[in-house]
């Protein structure tokens, strides 16, 4: 049988609750939109395999809970994280301002060399919008991420942001990709069973697709 994957990356959203990190998350694995918000319990996960350089890619990406009573929960994530969203929603200036915290907390807690993108969801939401996209490329600029402004209703930039990030942990992971032909079973395989069978803080019921 042939292999499904050739490596596991972990992904994680960060952001303040609300700015749209499920919908985002739903429109990348499952090509759905749902408007309905229901705001996420504790920490929970989505997988999709996608190919980069020739390389398949199952990509486990974490959906935080933004409101402060979960981080506890949600910075045991932040260590075993290669790639990281951080998600503001282009209409509320608050969101865009608490950034600077989601990122001094990146750095407390992830580890060194983890990838970094800078997004700004919402973009459908021209008419309501507080944070201008020169705000959010000044930011990005300023923390060294790339930035993207995306929309989970209308489907912008979503492929284009998971599978960017996607390549920059592949790039800051080459050496050791290397050996990827001659493994004998995928790089985390034994880590991803073990996260599958019991999620700290998760939900015990699968997860549906709302914002």
């Amino acid at each position: 049988m042939a292999k499904q994957y050739d490596v596991l990356f972990r992904l994680l959203l960060l952001g303040d609750s609300g700015v749209g990190k499920t919908c985002l998350l739903c429109r990348f694995t499952d090509s759905e939109f749902h408007p309905a918000h229901i705001s996420t319990i504790g920490v929970d996960f989505k997988m999709k395999t996608i190919e980069v350089d020739g390389i398949k890619v199952r990509i486990q990406i974490w959906d935080t809970a933004g409101q402060e009573r979960y981080q506890t929960i949600t910075k045991q994530y932040y260590r075993r994280a290669q790639g990281i969203f951080l998600v503001y929603d282009i209409s509320s200036e608050r969101s865009y301002q608490h950034i600077v915290k989601w990122a001094s907390d990146v750095d407390e807690y992830a580890p060194d060399g983890v990838q970094k993108i800078l997004i700004g969801n919402k973009a459908d939401e021209e008419h309501k919008r507080q944070v201008a996209k020169e705000q959010g490329l000044q930011l990005a600029r300023e923390y060294g991420m790339d930035f993207y402004e995306t929309s989970a209703c209308s489907n912008l930039n979503i492929k284009e942001s998971f599978t960017r990030l996607t390549e920059l942990v592949l790039q800051a992971h080459r050496k050791e990709l290397e050996g990827l032909r001659t493994a004998t079973a995928p790089p985390e395989l034994a880590q991803l069973e073990e996260d599958e069978q019991q999620i700290p803080g998760g939900n015990d019921n699968p997860k549906n697709c709302w914002c």
